[in-house]
């Protein structure tokens, strides 16, 4: 259970400004393929990410003190990437809005999620955040790795989802570095009681706030039954299976000793990069 990191030397968390949608047609309803399931998954994941960003972002400064040059660079980066991810995801509901979506019961539940997580201790903040980092990591990581996810959706949404996943994957050890270096006094098992247990409460959270957000979706498309709830059971257990794919290295999460890296899959980050039609733009870090 080392306390010490174990980020590539050579990673480099790149910053991108990117644009999405702002000039494009709208998305039709169901904007994934013509599929209902798909498109409410993706919705009930999006509607979270303004708030949830910027709840891992003031997690993560919190803490920024304990970090060395390396890290407070790699936080820098972090912190403009998450800010990108939030602005671009706003406007990405607004389009889900503009298809005949009401978005607000779903920000709304992200808000009293995190109004809770906001109560507690910074440290537990920060667990959480580590938690929900890995979530968005593994998921990113199944995303890329399996084309069938976005088939079929516009082009704009298509980039926006990989961009969004490979900087994910880019920099879903920062808030473990930041952890460990802010509990080094720790001992091990203190260290990975408070990770294991954060995880735990995320995960229960995490998947009541999409599941509830999907249900919130089908009941405006006026298909909340219990045949569209076998066809979230298939499509998330089977075809395609993101929550079956991502389950062996979920648990890994709860073994001592884990790092994000153990699991290198930057292979997958220039795949990513590669497919999108657009030029890398340099911008400056967030504070």
């Amino acid at each position: 259970m080392s306390a010490t990191p174990t980020t590539p030397a050579d990673l480099s968390i790149q910053l991108r400004d990117y644009r999405f949608a702002r000039e494009t047609p709208p998305h039709p309803r169901w904007w994934l393929n013509g599929d209902m399931v798909a498109t409410a998954f993706f919705n009930a994941m999006s509607a979270t990410f303004p708030l949830g960003e910027r709840f891992f972002m003031d997690a993560v400064k919190m803490h920024r003190e304990h970090a060395d040059g390396v890290l407070k660079e790699q936080i820098s980066a972090f912190l403009f990437q998450e800010a990108m991810h939030s602005r671009e995801h706003v406007v990405f509901n607004e389009i889900a809005e503009k298809a005949g979506y009401d978005m607000s019961p779903l920000e709304n539940r992200a808000k009293k999620v995190l109004s809770f997580a906001r109560k507690r201790k910074p440290i537990q903040q920060l667990a959480a955040t580590c938690a929900l980092e890995h979530f968005t990591a593994i998921l990113a990581h199944a995303l890329l790795a399996d084309d069938r996810y976005l088939e079929g959706a516009p082009s704009e949404a298509q980039e926006l989802w990989r961009w969004h996943a490979m900087e994910e994957i880019e920099h879903k050890a920062v808030a473990f570095d930041t952890y460990l270096a802010a509990t080094k006094t720790w001992t091990p098992f203190q260290r990975w009681l408070l990770r294991a247990r954060s995880m735990i409460h995320a995960s229960i959270l995490f998947y009541i706030a999409i599941g509830r957000n999907m249900g919130d979706v089908y009941k405006q498309d006026g298909q909340d039954n219990i045949r569209t709830w076998f066809r979230t059971a298939n499509y998330l257990l089977f075809k395609p299976g993101v929550v079956s794919k991502i389950a062996g290295i979920y648990f890994d999460y709860y073994r001592p000793g884990f790092h994000p890296w153990d699991h290198d899959d930057r292979t997958l980050l220039a795949k990513a990069e590669s497919m999108l039609s657009r030029p890398p733009v340099a911008a400056a870090a967030v504070a």
